[in-house]
């Protein structure tokens, strides 16, 4: 039996902890932009959103977790992605698209394989979705994971403008 299982509404509050750990991993600078990425200001607004997406199985979202085995109630880690239309192209003509983010383990259950485990149902999930290419932002901490997975480095142009 899997210790990995897919995120319910329930799960809301710890998926946006465990995104917070991530998120103050990934940008914790020192600098005052890295105070502000750490505010969980935003966790309340973002609630209702992330229940109803979390309730929503066919919504081309989905969150897989394993529960702290320590603390009840808690969970130990999270991946969460999503599959994005794109205009088809070859080797994708339906234009699916996967993308994983929030790859999180507490800092006390990290080392035991948890991450990986929730990768790999992830990845299962968009093959049954019929998501031929899957896309992720790796951290230098994360990417030998990534890389042991299949994942490869890839030259991005992309640009972004904040609205």
């Amino acid at each position: 039996m899997s210790l990995v299982r897919r995120a319910v509404p329930e799960d809301a509050d710890e998926v946006l902890r465990l995104r917070q750990v991530m998120i103050d991993s990934v940008f914790s600078t020192g600098s005052s932009s890295a105070s502000s990425a750490s505010s969980t200001k935003w966790h309340e607004e973002s609630l209702p959103t992330l229940r109803g997406r979390l309730a929503d199985p066919d919504g081309g979202f989905a969150a897989f977790v394993v529960d702290h085995p320590e603390r009840p109630g808690a969970l130990a880690a999270l991946v969460a992605g999503t599959i994005e239309y794109r205009i088809g192209r070859a080797g994708n003509p339906h234009g699916r698209v996967g993308h994983v983010f929030s790859v999180a383990t507490d800092p006390d259950a990290r080392r035991r394989g948890y991450a990986r485990a929730c990768m790999e149902e992830l990845l299962g999930w968009f093959r049954e979705q019929g998501v031929p290419q899957v896309d992720l932002n790796a951290s230098a901490e994360a990417e030998p994971l990534y890389a042991s997975l299949g994942f490869v480095r890839k030259p991005d142009p992309s640009m972004r403008l904040q609205l």
